[in-house]
């Protein structure tokens, strides 16, 4: 169960986190939110996918890692082995909280349940030196945090020009292993393409006049790694 905290130097001044990867450490998911300022990076190597939620006008992006629950094939042991580690995936434990009263500034709040928080006297990346200063690495985290907390602003404007101009369409694969196997990928709704190229220059220009234009093409584009996920799985099945 989550445990959010502000973070301060004199609460967590001995607080560490790791930082390498596992499913032990919380990265065994088969899929992560994705948020459009990131697509361009995002659809090199992860297809891009959305999902009905309460929120954002019904739904959301996510960068697909897997075929089922709780599968991500680019995990290998404690590495990584994809290049580029979405910012949803990149800044946990930690997540924006609200201001405090009176303040604009939002606050950087921490998951003390997390499984990257270190136990005492364990292995981990410092958040504060001996004399309470943020460490190098906790002004990475902040600065990422205030990019993911810009773009997540921005997302609902996104979402709600997807369905203005009806860009979402349903989505299903089935995917037959070299073994055999079936997998059944369900749930799901991808760019309509056809829907893409019916557009009228109007409402290509309403598009890319506010932005969103480029991560609906990077969100098409990235439906081509669909195959290499498929390969992945394929070759991390027992016989492959």
């Amino acid at each position: 169960m989550p445990d959010h905290a502000l973070l301060t130097a004199e609460t967590h001044r001995d607080l560490r986190i790791r930082t390498d990867r596992g499913v032990a450490l919380g990265d065994g998911v088969m899929a992560i939110a994705a948020m459009p300022d990131e697509f361009r990076r995002i659809q090199d190597e992860y297809p891009i996918v959305f999902r009905q939620t309460a929120d954002f006008d019904g739904f959301m992006p996510f960068a697909l890692f897997g075929f089922e629950q709780g599968e991500n094939l680019f995990l290998d042991g404690d590495r990584w082995t994809g290049g580029y580690l979405p910012m949803a995936l990149d800044i946990q434990p930690f997540l924006i909280g609200q201001a405090a009263a009176g303040s604009a500034d939002k606050q950087v709040h921490v998951d003390l349940a997390s499984p990257r928080v270190a136990a005492p006297g364990g292995e981990g990346v410092r958040v504060f030196d001996e004399f309470g200063r943020a460490t190098p690495y906790l002004e990475q985290i902040a600065e990422r945090l205030g990019a993911l907390d810009a773009a997540y602003g921005a997302l609902s404007g996104f979402m709600a020009a997807l369905r203005r101009h009806e860009l979402l369409e349903p989505f299903t694969l089935e995917v037959t292993l070299d073994d055999g196997a079936t997998n059944r990928l369900v749930g799901f709704h991808v760019i309509d393409e056809d829907r893409l190229a019916a557009l009228d220059g109007a409402a290509l220009g309403d598009l890319h006049g506010e932005g969103h234009l480029l991560p609906v093409f990077m969100a098409l584009a990235s439906l081509g790694n669909l195959q290499k996920l498929i390969d992945r799985k394929n070759r991390q099945a027992p016989n492959g």
